[in-house]
Protein backbone atom coordinates (compact mmCIF):
# COMPACT_ATOMS: atom_id res chain seq x y z
CA UNK A 1 0.00 0.00 0.00
CA UNK A 2 1.46 3.09 -0.81
CA UNK A 3 1.75 6.11 1.16
CA UNK A 4 -1.59 7.57 1.90
CA UNK A 5 -2.13 11.27 3.26
CA UNK A 6 -4.28 10.35 6.29
CA UNK A 7 -1.17 8.64 7.92
CA UNK A 8 0.17 11.09 9.87
CA UNK A 9 -2.93 11.68 11.68
CA UNK A 10 -3.53 8.14 12.16
CA UNK A 11 0.09 7.90 13.55
CA UNK A 12 -0.73 10.40 15.94
CA UNK A 13 -3.53 8.60 17.13
CA UNK A 14 -1.55 5.74 18.09
CA UNK A 15 1.49 7.70 19.91
CA UNK A 16 -1.07 9.83 21.93
CA UNK A 17 -3.03 6.90 22.59
CA UNK A 18 -6.09 8.13 21.35
CA UNK A 19 -9.32 6.93 20.49
CA UNK A 20 -10.46 8.77 17.65
CA UNK A 21 -9.86 10.97 15.12
CA UNK A 22 -12.49 13.47 13.51
CA UNK A 23 -11.78 15.29 9.94
CA UNK A 24 -14.46 17.66 8.56
CA UNK A 25 -14.05 20.58 6.48
CA UNK A 26 -13.16 24.69 8.67
CA UNK A 27 -11.16 22.60 11.58
CA UNK A 28 -8.27 21.15 12.42
CA UNK A 29 -8.05 17.58 12.52
CA UNK A 30 -8.92 16.32 15.99
CA UNK A 31 -7.90 13.48 18.34
CA UNK A 32 -10.31 12.06 20.83
CA UNK A 33 -8.14 11.27 23.99
CA UNK A 34 -9.78 9.93 27.19
CA UNK A 35 -12.98 10.69 26.02
CA UNK A 36 -11.73 14.67 25.07
CA UNK A 37 -11.31 16.31 22.20
CA UNK A 38 -7.60 17.67 21.44
CA UNK A 39 -6.65 19.90 17.86
CA UNK A 40 -3.98 17.63 16.37
CA UNK A 41 -2.50 20.39 14.42
CA UNK A 42 -3.74 24.42 13.90
CA UNK A 43 -4.53 23.83 10.35
CA UNK A 44 -8.09 23.74 9.57
CA UNK A 45 -9.08 21.40 6.58
CA UNK A 46 -10.19 22.36 3.50
CA UNK A 47 -12.96 20.46 1.64
CA UNK A 48 -10.46 20.00 -1.55
CA UNK A 49 -7.91 18.00 0.98
CA UNK A 50 -10.47 16.12 3.26
CA UNK A 51 -12.16 14.44 0.06
CA UNK A 52 -8.81 13.74 -1.24
CA UNK A 53 -7.88 12.43 2.01
CA UNK A 54 -10.70 10.20 2.21
CA UNK A 55 -11.60 9.10 -1.29
CA UNK A 56 -7.66 7.55 -1.76
CA UNK A 57 -8.51 5.07 0.95
CA UNK A 58 -12.04 3.48 -0.03
CA UNK A 59 -12.63 0.82 -2.05
CA UNK A 60 -14.27 0.84 -5.50
CA UNK A 61 -17.01 -0.87 -3.95
CA UNK A 62 -16.82 1.44 -0.53
CA UNK A 63 -16.95 4.88 -3.31
CA UNK A 64 -20.17 3.69 -4.60
CA UNK A 65 -21.74 2.86 -1.28
CA UNK A 66 -20.55 6.15 -0.49
CA UNK A 67 -21.41 8.12 -3.54
CA UNK A 68 -25.29 6.60 -3.14
CA UNK A 69 -26.03 6.76 0.58
CA UNK A 70 -23.58 9.76 1.38
CA UNK A 71 -21.95 7.51 4.02
CA UNK A 72 -20.02 4.49 4.25
CA UNK A 73 -18.28 2.16 7.09
CA UNK A 74 -15.32 0.39 6.88
CA UNK A 75 -12.17 -0.61 8.08
CA UNK A 76 -9.20 -0.14 7.04
CA UNK A 77 -5.46 -2.04 8.56
CA UNK A 78 -2.30 0.12 8.21
CA UNK A 79 0.46 -2.75 9.48
CA UNK A 80 2.68 0.18 10.75
CA UNK A 81 -0.01 1.86 12.25
CA UNK A 82 -3.12 -0.19 13.61
CA UNK A 83 -6.36 -1.40 12.63
CA UNK A 84 -9.02 1.28 12.18
CA UNK A 85 -12.80 1.60 12.05
CA UNK A 86 -13.90 4.31 9.49
CA UNK A 87 -16.49 6.13 9.12
CA UNK A 88 -16.97 8.83 5.92
CA UNK A 89 -19.67 11.34 5.21
CA UNK A 90 -20.97 13.83 3.89
CA UNK A 91 -22.10 17.55 6.23
CA UNK A 92 -23.30 20.86 4.80
CA UNK A 93 -22.10 19.20 1.30
CA UNK A 94 -18.46 18.43 2.81
CA UNK A 95 -16.93 15.06 3.07
CA UNK A 96 -16.27 14.28 6.72
CA UNK A 97 -14.40 10.91 8.41
CA UNK A 98 -14.04 9.58 11.86
CA UNK A 99 -11.94 7.46 12.84
CA UNK A 100 -11.27 4.78 15.97
CA UNK A 101 -8.58 2.37 16.61
CA UNK A 102 -8.81 -0.70 17.11
CA UNK A 103 -6.32 -2.30 19.62
CA UNK A 104 -4.00 -5.05 18.23
CA UNK A 105 -4.43 -7.33 21.64
CA UNK A 106 -7.93 -7.84 22.72
CA UNK A 107 -8.23 -7.70 25.81
CA UNK A 108 -9.42 -9.88 28.43
CA UNK A 109 -13.08 -9.63 30.83
CA UNK A 110 -10.70 -8.40 33.46
CA UNK A 111 -8.45 -5.76 32.19
CA UNK A 112 -11.70 -3.60 30.69
CA UNK A 113 -13.03 -4.09 34.56
CA UNK A 114 -16.04 -6.03 33.49
CA UNK A 115 -17.33 -8.16 36.24
CA UNK A 116 -16.41 -11.94 36.53
CA UNK A 117 -19.93 -13.39 35.96
CA UNK A 118 -19.28 -12.33 32.38
CA UNK A 119 -17.46 -15.37 31.90
CA UNK A 120 -20.38 -17.37 33.39
CA UNK A 121 -22.33 -15.76 30.85
CA UNK A 122 -19.27 -16.39 27.91
CA UNK A 123 -19.83 -20.24 29.20
CA UNK A 124 -22.97 -20.82 28.03
CA UNK A 125 -24.16 -23.31 25.36
CA UNK A 126 -27.42 -21.14 24.41
CA UNK A 127 -29.49 -18.26 25.01
CA UNK A 128 -29.26 -14.53 24.21
CA UNK A 129 -27.06 -12.33 25.89
CA UNK A 130 -27.37 -8.41 25.41
CA UNK A 131 -24.56 -5.55 25.72
CA UNK A 132 -26.21 -2.39 26.08
CA UNK A 133 -25.26 1.59 25.88
CA UNK A 134 -24.21 4.77 24.04
CA UNK A 135 -22.09 4.68 21.09
CA UNK A 136 -18.43 4.73 22.23
CA UNK A 137 -19.04 3.02 25.17
CA UNK A 138 -16.96 0.06 24.87
CA UNK A 139 -19.81 -2.58 23.90
CA UNK A 140 -18.08 -4.10 20.70
CA UNK A 141 -15.05 -4.42 22.33
CA UNK A 142 -16.85 -6.39 25.35
CA UNK A 143 -18.01 -8.90 22.75
CA UNK A 144 -14.64 -9.23 21.32
CA UNK A 145 -13.47 -10.22 24.84
CA UNK A 146 -16.14 -12.65 25.23
CA UNK A 147 -15.65 -13.91 21.58
CA UNK A 148 -11.86 -14.00 22.85
CA UNK A 149 -12.56 -16.41 26.01
CA UNK A 150 -14.99 -18.73 24.00
CA UNK A 151 -12.17 -19.34 21.21
CA UNK A 152 -9.75 -20.09 24.10
CA UNK A 153 -11.91 -22.50 25.91
CA UNK A 154 -14.39 -24.15 24.16
CA UNK A 155 -14.31 -26.02 20.57
CA UNK A 156 -16.98 -24.35 19.14
CA UNK A 157 -18.00 -23.20 15.74
CA UNK A 158 -18.16 -19.27 16.38
CA UNK A 159 -19.81 -16.82 13.60
CA UNK A 160 -19.86 -13.25 13.84
CA UNK A 161 -21.97 -10.77 11.99
CA UNK A 162 -20.29 -7.44 12.09
CA UNK A 163 -20.33 -3.70 10.47
CA UNK A 164 -17.45 -3.23 9.81
CA UNK A 165 -15.13 -6.06 11.68
CA UNK A 166 -13.06 -4.59 14.16
CA UNK A 167 -10.83 -7.07 15.67
CA UNK A 168 -9.46 -9.75 14.13
CA UNK A 169 -10.10 -13.33 16.00
CA UNK A 170 -7.87 -16.17 14.54
CA UNK A 171 -8.89 -20.10 14.79
CA UNK A 172 -7.61 -21.11 19.00
CA UNK A 173 -9.76 -24.10 19.76
CA UNK A 174 -12.41 -22.84 17.96
CA UNK A 175 -12.84 -21.99 14.38
CA UNK A 176 -13.92 -17.83 14.56
CA UNK A 177 -15.27 -17.17 10.74
CA UNK A 178 -16.47 -13.23 10.48
CA UNK A 179 -18.62 -11.66 7.81
CA UNK A 180 -18.49 -8.28 7.44
CA UNK A 181 -21.71 -6.60 6.15
CA UNK A 182 -21.38 -5.12 2.38
CA UNK A 183 -18.20 -7.51 1.66
CA UNK A 184 -18.89 -10.74 3.12
CA UNK A 185 -22.78 -10.14 3.30
CA UNK A 186 -25.52 -7.80 2.23
CA UNK A 187 -27.25 -6.98 5.81
CA UNK A 188 -27.49 -8.44 9.19
CA UNK A 189 -30.67 -10.13 8.64
CA UNK A 190 -29.38 -11.85 5.26
CA UNK A 191 -26.82 -13.39 6.93
CA UNK A 192 -29.00 -14.54 9.64
CA UNK A 193 -31.45 -16.50 7.25
CA UNK A 194 -28.54 -18.51 5.48
CA UNK A 195 -26.59 -18.89 9.33
CA UNK A 196 -29.15 -22.29 9.85
CA UNK A 197 -26.69 -24.02 7.19
CA UNK A 198 -23.41 -22.91 8.35
CA UNK A 199 -23.41 -25.06 11.65
CA UNK A 200 -23.00 -22.32 13.82
CA UNK A 201 -22.29 -23.36 18.03
CA UNK A 202 -22.06 -19.33 18.31
CA UNK A 203 -23.19 -16.32 16.89
CA UNK A 204 -22.18 -12.67 17.38
CA UNK A 205 -24.31 -9.87 15.55
CA UNK A 206 -22.29 -6.34 15.68
CA UNK A 207 -25.85 -4.98 16.47
CA UNK A 208 -29.74 -5.67 16.59
CA UNK A 209 -31.08 -2.94 14.56
CA UNK A 210 -34.56 -3.92 13.21
CA UNK A 211 -37.51 -6.34 13.69
CA UNK A 212 -36.20 -8.94 11.36
CA UNK A 213 -32.93 -9.42 13.00
CA UNK A 214 -34.10 -9.35 15.96
CA UNK A 215 -36.69 -12.29 15.48
CA UNK A 216 -33.59 -14.26 14.05
CA UNK A 217 -31.71 -13.58 17.16
CA UNK A 218 -34.77 -14.84 19.44
CA UNK A 219 -35.84 -18.20 16.94
CA UNK A 220 -31.34 -19.16 16.90
CA UNK A 221 -30.98 -18.68 20.92
CA UNK A 222 -34.46 -20.84 20.92
CA UNK A 223 -32.97 -23.29 18.82
CA UNK A 224 -30.13 -24.19 20.95
CA UNK A 225 -27.20 -21.12 19.99
CA UNK A 226 -25.22 -18.51 22.14
CA UNK A 227 -26.33 -15.71 20.69
CA UNK A 228 -24.37 -12.31 21.43
CA UNK A 229 -25.30 -8.85 20.68
CA UNK A 230 -25.73 -5.13 21.11
CA UNK A 231 -28.06 -2.80 21.54
CA UNK A 232 -28.45 1.09 22.31
CA UNK A 233 -30.31 1.65 25.81
CA UNK A 234 -29.57 3.33 28.82
CA UNK A 235 -30.06 0.53 31.41
CA UNK A 236 -30.79 -3.48 31.31
CA UNK A 237 -34.35 -2.99 31.82
CA UNK A 238 -35.04 -1.15 28.17
CA UNK A 239 -33.58 -3.78 26.43
CA UNK A 240 -36.25 -5.61 27.28
CA UNK A 241 -38.27 -3.08 25.79
CA UNK A 242 -36.52 -1.90 22.94
CA UNK A 243 -36.46 -5.48 21.84
CA UNK A 244 -40.61 -5.78 22.14
CA UNK A 245 -41.17 -2.76 20.79
CA UNK A 246 -39.96 -3.08 17.29
CA UNK A 247 -42.99 -5.84 16.94
CA UNK A 248 -46.64 -5.29 16.17
CA UNK A 249 -48.49 -5.02 19.43
CA UNK A 250 -50.94 -7.40 18.89
CA UNK A 251 -47.50 -10.01 18.67
CA UNK A 252 -45.92 -8.07 21.73
CA UNK A 253 -47.05 -10.72 24.39
CA UNK A 254 -46.03 -13.56 22.66
CA UNK A 255 -42.42 -11.78 22.43
CA UNK A 256 -42.28 -11.17 26.16
CA UNK A 257 -42.66 -14.68 26.67
CA UNK A 258 -39.90 -15.72 23.99
CA UNK A 259 -37.25 -13.17 25.53
CA UNK A 260 -38.01 -14.95 28.99
CA UNK A 261 -37.51 -18.40 27.34
CA UNK A 262 -33.98 -17.47 25.46
CA UNK A 263 -32.48 -14.53 27.47
CA UNK A 264 -29.57 -15.14 29.45
CA UNK A 265 -28.37 -11.68 30.64
CA UNK A 266 -27.61 -8.13 29.83
CA UNK A 267 -24.71 -5.61 30.68
CA UNK A 268 -25.56 -2.04 30.14
CA UNK A 269 -22.04 -0.28 30.09
CA UNK A 270 -20.87 3.14 30.23
CA UNK A 271 -17.36 4.48 30.11
CA UNK A 272 -16.21 7.47 32.71
CA UNK A 273 -13.58 10.12 32.56
CA UNK A 274 -11.13 9.69 36.18
CA UNK A 275 -10.95 12.39 38.04
CA UNK A 276 -7.03 13.25 36.76
CA UNK A 277 -8.11 12.60 33.44
CA UNK A 278 -5.57 9.78 32.78
CA UNK A 279 -8.04 7.27 31.87
CA UNK A 280 -11.49 5.61 31.40
CA UNK A 281 -13.25 3.59 33.58
CA UNK A 282 -16.23 1.21 33.17
CA UNK A 283 -19.48 1.56 34.92
CA UNK A 284 -21.81 -1.55 34.43
CA UNK A 285 -25.17 -2.62 35.45
CA UNK A 286 -25.62 -6.56 35.20
CA UNK A 287 -29.12 -8.33 34.96
CA UNK A 288 -29.09 -12.16 35.12
CA UNK A 289 -31.85 -14.06 34.00
CA UNK A 290 -32.84 -16.27 37.03
CA UNK A 291 -36.18 -17.61 37.99
CA UNK A 292 -37.83 -14.78 39.39
CA UNK A 293 -36.95 -12.38 36.14
CA UNK A 294 -37.87 -14.68 33.87
CA UNK A 295 -41.31 -14.80 35.56
CA UNK A 296 -41.51 -10.98 35.41
CA UNK A 297 -40.58 -10.86 32.15
CA UNK A 298 -43.57 -13.69 30.59
CA UNK A 299 -46.02 -11.38 33.16
CA UNK A 300 -44.94 -8.11 30.99
CA UNK A 301 -43.79 -6.47 34.78
CA UNK A 302 -40.54 -4.97 32.89
CA UNK A 303 -40.79 -2.12 35.95
CA UNK A 304 -40.50 -5.07 38.59
CA UNK A 305 -37.30 -6.07 37.57
CA UNK A 306 -34.91 -3.56 38.74
CA UNK A 307 -35.75 -4.40 42.37
CA UNK A 308 -34.96 -8.08 41.47
CA UNK A 309 -31.55 -6.57 39.99
CA UNK A 310 -31.20 -4.82 43.53
CA UNK A 311 -31.87 -8.20 45.47
CA UNK A 312 -29.11 -10.15 43.47
CA UNK A 313 -25.94 -9.28 44.41
CA UNK A 314 -25.04 -13.16 45.67
CA UNK A 315 -25.85 -14.23 41.99
CA UNK A 316 -23.38 -11.25 40.37
CA UNK A 317 -26.01 -8.87 39.96
CA UNK A 318 -25.41 -5.09 39.76
CA UNK A 319 -27.15 -1.39 39.31
CA UNK A 320 -25.57 1.13 37.52
CA UNK A 321 -26.09 3.16 40.75
CA UNK A 322 -24.26 0.92 42.60
CA UNK A 323 -21.29 0.58 39.70
CA UNK A 324 -21.50 4.77 40.39
CA UNK A 325 -21.03 4.55 43.84
CA UNK A 326 -18.56 1.68 43.57
CA UNK A 327 -16.01 4.18 41.39
CA UNK A 328 -16.56 6.98 43.84
CA UNK A 329 -15.80 5.41 47.04
CA UNK A 330 -12.22 4.70 45.16
CA UNK A 331 -12.08 8.26 44.15
CA UNK A 332 -11.89 7.41 40.48
CA UNK A 333 -14.89 9.88 39.09
CA UNK A 334 -16.34 13.40 40.50
CA UNK A 335 -19.64 12.81 41.79
CA UNK A 336 -21.02 15.37 39.05
CA UNK A 337 -20.10 13.20 36.22
CA UNK A 338 -21.73 10.35 38.49
CA UNK A 339 -24.86 12.44 38.88
CA UNK A 340 -25.10 13.10 34.94
CA UNK A 341 -24.70 9.06 34.11
CA UNK A 342 -27.65 7.96 36.43
CA UNK A 343 -31.11 7.80 35.18
CA UNK A 344 -31.77 7.46 39.06
CA UNK A 345 -30.05 10.60 40.85
CA UNK A 346 -31.65 10.66 43.80
CA UNK A 347 -30.73 6.59 44.13
CA UNK A 348 -27.34 7.59 43.49
CA UNK A 349 -27.17 10.14 46.34
CA UNK A 350 -29.12 8.11 48.97
CA UNK A 351 -26.18 5.40 48.38
CA UNK A 352 -23.30 7.79 49.03
CA UNK A 353 -24.80 8.99 52.07
CA UNK A 354 -25.75 5.57 53.03
CA UNK A 355 -22.45 4.53 52.73
CA UNK A 356 -20.85 7.65 54.48
CA UNK A 357 -22.53 6.67 57.93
Amino acid sequence: MSKKQIEPLLKAVREKKASDLLLTVGAAPQLRINGLLEPEDDAPLSAKQLESMVLEILSEHQKLVFETYKSVDFSIDFPSISKFRMNAYYQRGNVALAARIIPDEIPSAQELGLPKIIEEFSGRSSGLFLVTGPAGSGKSTTLASMVDRINRHRSAHIITIEDPIEYEHHHIRSIVDQREIGSDAESFSSALHSIFRQSPDVIMVGELRDLETIHLALTLAETGHLILGTLHTQDTTHAISRIVDVFPSDQQQQIYFQVSQVLIGVVAQQLMLTQDNSKRVLACEVMRVNSGIQNLIREMKIEQIYSMIQAGRKEGMVTMNESLRELLELDLVHAHAALNRTVKPRELLRLIEAHKQ
